[in-house]
């Protein structure tokens, strides 16, 4: 049985998101959450195979309960289902570890059809979402070789990836902030970037989000 996460504080919303999953994954299993708090606690509380998350919640990011899903449950196939198509939205969604991409305003027949088509191993994207990544990729491809980056930077690199912070970062290589904000600022210059951001969609391309110990030189 699919087990399904609905994080979405608008009840209206949640209920249409619930009709849309139920035709998408028949017999399957919902729960639903209508905060960071709770979505947060559900995940704590049980694995999901499927998890549909709003950006905008009451008490805090939806971007929260996602980066839980990534670190206790990896193999959670997220989605943000969203009002919100804009860059920022997208790439830190993204950046965060969502694998999928879904505006609330497409018809519920397409939005069904997107989520199906996730057991073909293709990503549930809106058309507008998929284009506006496409052009991003463009703006942004490396300026410089990315095979000039040491191990150590590739690691930092990779759990920049996976969303974390710099403190965050610190802990898990056992290393001081200010050297991580030094690794930091050598990967922006070998690869030619000035973003966070920037330096996820690179550490995607490059495969380390998922496997941030990479060889060291």
């Amino acid at each position: 049985m699919t087990r399904i996460l609905i994080v979405e504080d608008i009840s209206e919303t949640r209920r249409w998101l619930v009709e849309i999953v139920t035709t998408a994954f028949p017999g399957c299993e919902i729960r639903e959450a209508a905060s960071m708090r709770a979505g947060i606690g559900e995940v704590a509380a049980q694995d999901f195979d499927v998890a549909l998350i709003d950006l905008g919640l009451p008490d805090g990011s939806g971007l929260d309960v996602l980066r839980n899903l990534r670190l206790l449950h990896p193999e959670t196939i997220c989605v943000v289902t969203t009002v919100m198509g804009d860059d920022a939205s997208i790439v830190g969604a993204l950046s965060a570890g969502a694998q999928g991409y879904l505006l609330k305003e497409q018809p519920q027949d397409l939005l069904t059809r997107q989520l199906r088509q996730m057991a073909e191993g293709l990503p549930a994207l809106s058309p507008s979402v998929a284009r506006r990544i496409m052009e991003h990729f463009r703006r942004t491809g490396p300026a410089a070789p990315d095979n000039d980056m040491t191990g150590r930077e590739r690691e930092v690199l990779g759990l920049i990836g996976r969303g974390l912070r710099n403190a965050e970062v610190a802990v898990q290589l056992a290393i001081s902030e200010n050297t991580v904000a030094g690794y930091i600022k050598s990967i922006y210059r070998k690869l030619g970037i000035s973003s966070r951001a920037e330096a996820s969609w690179h550490a995607s391309r490059l495969g380390l989000s998922d496997d941030s110990k990479g060889s060291r030189r």
